[in-house]
């Protein structure tokens, strides 16, 4: 499908209200959870020992919540290209839930709809929910509203 494009602020305040679409399927393998755990020091049995996870309340190895709310850089792109911008930042989260659990093996996919948007000196911010998707669950696995700013 390819991601939407906005340019500038004008093109930016036109995607207020407007849902981006989801972006491709990626595997969550335990290689990438155990790379996370390293990363971050939770080391946490239900995410890195899959043989004691097999008898938790998954029924196996689950991703960490914040490993999932972390990709939100792999799959944005795939939705969203701000252009007439020099820089962009996180400027932080406004709300975070994680309604389901990822099972290791399965598939992960994002969401993305654009909220209010605003200037701000020098550029323009933002507000984008992004709701994670892992394959096979009812509920979503992470739902996460991001203020993002773009300066030109």
């Amino acid at each position: 499908m390819g991601a939407t494009v906005a340019v500038g602020v004008d093109g930016v305040r036109e995607l207020e209200g407007r849902e981006l679409g989801v972006s491709d399927w990626l595997e969550i393998t335990q290689e990438r959870v155990n790379t996370f755990a390293d990363a971050t020091g939770d080391h946490q049995w239900i995410h890195v020992d899959p043989a004691r996870a097999k008898e938790g309340p998954f029924g196996g190895p689950i991703a960490h919540g914040y490993l999932t709310l972390s990709l939100a850089p792999v799959f944005l792109p795939q939705l969203l290209e701000l252009r007439g911008f020099s820089m962009g930042i996180n400027y932080g989260c406004d709300r975070v839930r994680f309604p389901s659990p990822v099972p290791v093996g399965s598939k992960l996919r994002c969401g993305a709809t654009v909220g209010e948007v605003t200037e701000v000196e020098g550029g323009v911010q933002l507000r984008v929910t992004l709701t994670f998707e892992a394959e096979g669950q009812d509920k979503p696995a992470c739902v996460a509203t991001l203020v993002l700013r773009s300066y030109v």
